[in-house]
């Protein structure tokens, strides 16, 4: 039977806040009214890049795939983290929760590669304006979002096998808001070392090296700000990618430091779960609330196109 799931577990238990009582309806109205503001803001944005021409640019097409990812992925895990709070014992099947698993994690590697896509465009727009358009043709363009949502993908489908083929043996009790990964992983009754090999390899791949190249994009789109005469040319040069960094800063910043942290059997099991939540709280819901709020209210561009919108509809 060796190397086979030998799992007896047939549903998890999902802790949520149950051990703070008292900040749960807090957290619930918190997090509902920035899940309204994801779907609002993130779909306003999917909106004018489709409906307005002077968007139908690589930088819009990019930032319309970064909305619709958010609005999936938090889709995903919201609403049950919501129920979480008005429960006292949420429970959910092993299947479900894998595929929660998947999901959320399929999301997370998306937008990491996707956001290094995006510097690629801006590192294009600034350093190589005249060649732009041949170099971020339609075609290119599609190619490298369809390359981020495919590895993604592929990245969660090894993730996800690997997890699932653990035992599970009595303890089900995840204590997180939704199936995430590392909190699944303190469950299983087997030796881990794989998976955290695993997620070694995916955190070099999907954080580090994306993290490189938006690094040497900006290195590049920093020279070629430095070199603009006038101040004024520089200061639009760097507004074009400035909404773009802050999301890069905010989103790896909390990813990366839950993801990156050296991993062994012993510190996944440490007892810094309330931590993590938090952690994983930040970059599932105040991020993908920050996205379209950031890139709307620096953008000119944007804002115009809404407003065109608007007043169709009104006339």
């Amino acid at each position: 039977m060796e190397g086979t799931n030998q799992t007896i577990v047939t549903e998890f238990v999902l802790l949520g806040l149950s051990n703070y009582p008292k900040i749960k309806i807090i957290f619930f109205v918190l997090v509902l009214w920035m899940y309204l503001i994801i779907l609002l803001g993130n779909g306003v944005l999917i909106i004018v890049s489709i409906y307005d021409s002077h968007l139908h640019t690589p930088m819009y097409f990019f930032l319309g795939n970064l909305s619709f990812l958010d609005i999936c992925y938090t889709t995903f895990t919201v609403p049950l983290t919501l129920d979480s709070f008005l429960t006292l014992r949420k429970t959910i099947s092993f299947s479900s929760c894998a595929i929660q698993m998947f999901l959320a994690f399929a999301m997370g590697a998306t937008e990491c590669v996707l956001l290094s896509m995006m510097a690629f465009d801006r590192y294009v727009a600034i350093c190589k304006p005249l060649r732009y358009p041949v170099i971020m043709s339609k075609g290119t363009y599609v190619a490298m979002a369809s390359v981020s949502w495919v590895a993604g993908v592929l990245n969660s489908v090894v993730q996800t096998s690997l997890a699932v083929r653990l035992p599970f043996c009595a303890d089900n009790v995840i204590d997180h808001f939704i199936c995430e990964i590392l909190a699944v992983l303190k469950l299983a009754c087997g030796d881990i070392s794989i998976n955290v090999l695993s997620m070694a390899g995916s955190n070099f791949i999907f954080l580090v090296i994306p993290l490189i190249s938006i690094t040497i994009s900006y290195i590049f789109i920093l020279n070629a700000i430095l070199r603009i005469p006038s101040t004024e040319g520089r200061h639009k040069a760097f507004s074009t990618c400035s909404a773009h960094l802050t999301v890069v800063i905010i989103f790896y910043g909390t990813i990366f430091f839950m993801y990156a942290k050296p991993k062994s059997k012993n510190s996944i099991r440490a007892d810094n779960d309330i931590t993590d939540k938090f952690i994983t709280l930040f970059y599932s819901v105040v991020t993908p609330m920050l996205n379209p709020i950031i890139y709307s209210l620096r953008n000119k561009d944007v804002k115009a196109a809404v407003k065109n919108i608007l007043n169709q509809k009104t006339f």
